[in-house]
């Protein structure tokens, strides 16, 4: 008898869903996309633009033999079941699949589920339907434009900058690192003066004269105030509330990112990693079974069974004072809300009863998530403010205080969102009081802050630029090209990501800005929903790309090369930096005519001794250059290790001691 094929994108998901689905299934991966664009064709883009665009699609480099192989799986079936990811992605994987398999219309279908539980599953596969080819189209447009800037841009920036690549996305992103980076240098500091008035039990600060709001722009400015206030502070105004203190939405991807940036220290790639294996699914001793739901989303609504499901569990757990509401997120025109936020599959599956099922960050993670989407639907915490005015000569000073009266969601998330209690004494709506002191303060007004990696994101995202599942690739490529380093968590430009900007900004200074790329995300999103045509959004683009590129090429400088300061032995030309496949190296200026290249010095670092003889252990590098740790003596001496030795020796044995993952273990014992 024949089974039903169903193809999924990873191998963890694959071993997962066939547990679910049963004995009449046989559920394998494509390990994610197995076509992409050809490189033939004009300017090598896979892609014939004088024919509507049709594009080339040949099998990714190693992908051949998953293809033969899922070929003969499918001829061998009942019926296949494409279950890739629920997103444009996914569906294009989908598409791919059943184009190269050669699938017809009356043995394939399409399913999608947004967790990987039984009831998830076994739900999706009651209600399959047929491939969305909107939104595949919506995602190859997006393929070809990023296939068409990329390639003609990369090629542009290779032959007249330092740089290596550019994109659609990478480059705006860069821009506005590169822009904030200009802003801080050009940015003037201006003096400014506060007063303080610190009492026995509360300090109050200036804030108005005469009711008009004040500001204090000297020394001089200030010594005035000084000498113009009396002794006596007397109460004008006493405002007490209570405040409701509403809990944030579950997270979204990018609200996730950032989130976890802050909190956990975790760039996005890490985040995006983990929380790919805790959707994917997780063993956790009675099942394996996805933990959370789809984690590239945009949408921050929950669906009504978790919310079923929680509400009851908040009382049952906390009280029913504790139990919130179903809050609505805002409208957001560039979000694709095909499904839900990133949850618990369950919410009777607590951190702590995971715990021994997981690694450390795998645990911290889903911690966040889990702890996020319970504080959403619990009650708002109720904080009460005290706000006191001091009149003094008509110059009004003011303290506030603030006590939390309720703590509401803030009993489970009161480790990411701090609340700290302010609290100024009672005090009497005629009283005075006489300051122990008055203090004036120095400041100086100081520039918009670096990009972190989470503000990033915030900033892309607000802009509409580009995709928050696509964010943690973007920042990678900008770090990984050298235009950017990081220092304390911040984004700062090099030379080359300043070079790569302005001669962008020089020729395509109206394509490669936040306004163009937002809006050609929303011309993707219009393709999506059926409202677009695809072929005029790619042949609109390109009639004004394409001249701004030959223009480019003719017109744009080429940067000139660093000199070392030093000459070249062969021809007395100077020696200059220059970049190639395998990083920098310095040749001579003169080339071709002269192709002298200086050769880089060997740096060995030693580890430790030798503990069979009087040679150094060094950092040594296998054929496929996968480091490992061996004797300088070789082949005199064989003594090598995977994991770097340390000094000391083991105390059972005397053996070497290595640092294996952050555990320090003996190599001969293993203790």
């Amino acid at each position: 008898m024949k089974k039903n094929l169903v193809i999924v994108e990873s191998p963890a998901k694959s071993k997962t869903i066939e547990k679910y689905l049963g004995s009449d299934y046989k559920v394998v991966a494509s390990m994610g996309h197995i076509r992409d664009l050809a490189t033939s064709g004009k300017f090598g883009l896979g892609v014939d633009v004088d024919n509507d665009f049709k594009p080339t699609y040949i099998p990714i480099k190693g992908k051949s033999k998953k293809i033969t192989e899922l070929k003969k799986l499918s001829k061998e079936s009942d019926k296949v079941i494409l279950a890739s990811d629920p997103d444009r992605e996914g569906e294009a994987i989908a598409w791919h699949l059943k184009d190269a398999l050669a699938l017809k219309k009356d043995n394939y279908k399409r399913v999608e589920f947004h967790e990987i539980t039984k009831d998830a599953v076994t739900n999706a596969f009651k209600n399959p339907r047929d491939i969305d080819m909107d939104l595949v189209k919506s995602q190859e447009t997006r393929r070809i434009l990023d296939r068409i800037i990329g390639f003609r841009l990369s090629k542009l920036m290779q032959s007249k900058t330092g740089g290596k690549s550019a994109g659609r996305v990478q480059s705006v992103a860069l821009k506005l690192i590169v822009d904030r980076e200009r802003e801080i240098a050009s940015f003037v500091p201006e003096e400014y003066y506060t007063i303080t008035a610190k009492f026995k039990e509360f300090d109050a600060d200036l804030e108005k004269y005469k009711n008009k709001k004040i500001e204090i722009k000297s020394d001089e400015e200030a010594e005035n105030i000084l000498n113009n206030l009396s002794d006596t502070y007397k109460v004008s105004d006493i405002e007490k509330k209570d405040k409701k203190k509403a809990s944030r939405l579950p997270f979204k991807t990018s609200t996730l990112q950032q989130m976890a940036a802050n909190k956990l220290n975790f760039p996005s790639s890490k985040t995006m990693r983990i929380a790919q294996k805790l959707y994917e699914g997780i063993d956790i001793g009675s099942e394996t079974v996805g933990l959370i739901t789809y984690m590239r989303t945009d949408a921050e609504r929950l669906a009504p069974p978790f919310i079923n499901e929680t509400l009851p569990y908040i009382e049952e757990e906390y009280g029913k004072n504790y139990v919130g509401y179903v809050k609505k997120a805002k409208k957001n025109d560039n979000a694709q809300d095909a499904h839900e936020a990133i949850r618990p599959t369950s919410i009777k599956r607590t951190p702590e009863k995971l715990k021994k099922y997981l690694t450390n960050d795998e645990y911290k993670l889903y911690k966040l998530i889990y702890t996020r989407a319970l504080a959403s639907l619990m009650s708002d915490a109720l904080v009460t403010t005290t706000s006191v005015s001091l009149l003094n000569n008509d110059y009004l000073f003011k303290t506030t205080g603030s006590v939390l009266k309720f703590d509401g969601y803030l009993k489970v998330y009161s480790e990411y969102e701090a609340n700290e209690d302010v609290i100024i004494p009672d005090i009497a709506e005629d009283a005075s009081f006489i300051a122990e002191e008055v203090v004036k303060e120095q400041h100086f007004t100081k520039p918009a802050a670096r990009y972190t990696e989470s503000s990033l994101i915030k900033e892309l995202e607000s802009l509409g630029i580009g995709r928050p599942s696509t964010y943690a690739t973007i920042i990678e490529t900008i770090k990984a090209r050298d235009y950017v380093t990081v220092e304390d968590k911040k984004f700062i430009p090099t030379k080359v990501g300043f070079e790569i900007t302005d001669k962008l900004q020089e020729f395509f200074k109206d394509i490669v800005n936040v306004k163009y790329t937002s809006e050609m995300e929303s011309d993707l999103d219009l393709i999506a929903d059926d409202k677009k045509d695809n072929i005029k959004v790619l042949r609109d683009f390109y009639d004004t790309f394409e001249p701004l590129v030959e223009t480019a090429f003719k017109n744009m400088e080429k940067a000139k090369a660093e000199e070392t300061g030093e000459m070249c032995p062969n021809c007395g030309s100077p020696l200059v930096k220059r970049k190639g496949r395998y990083g920098e190296f310095i040749a001579c200026s003169n080339y071709p005519e002269c192709k002298y290249i200086q050769k880089k010095e060997k740096v060995i670092e030693e580890i430790i001794p030798c503990p069979k003889c009087d040679g150094k252990i060094i950092v040594k590098k296998t054929r496929k250059g996968k480091e490992f740790y061996g004797c300088s003596n070789y082949p005199k001496c064989d003594v090598a290790y995977w994991y770097k030795p340390v000094l000391e020796r083991c105390p059972n044995c005397g053996g070497v001691m290595v640092d294996k993952k952050g555990t320090i273990i003996c190599e001969n014992c293993d203790k």
